[in-house]
């Protein structure tokens, strides 16, 4: 998931965080700056759809743009 919009605000990434982990949804941080996040999740496609929301709707002192999702493509060995 790549959140893009005025994202400035210290309270983001540890809201993220938390939400992510109320849902029951792995997640890394893979980018993390004022105008974009990269954000691996993985779980089922239902909570990641309810986190999607999530970040569009809240918190309060940040502007979200855009999310875009892309699949991870599956290593087998």
């Amino acid at each position: 998931m790549t959140i893009l919009g005025d994202l400035g605000a210290a309270s983001f990434l540890p809201w993220i965080r938390r939400h992510a982990d109320r849902l029951g949804l792995a997640q890394t941080v893979s980018h993390a700056d004022d105008e974009r996040i990269e954000l691996e999740l993985d779980g089922p496609e239902e909570l990641i759809d309810m986190m999607e929301v999530g970040c569009l709707l809240g918190p309060i002192d940040v502007w979200v743009e855009t999310i875009g999702r892309e699949p991870l493509a599956v290593q087998t060995s």
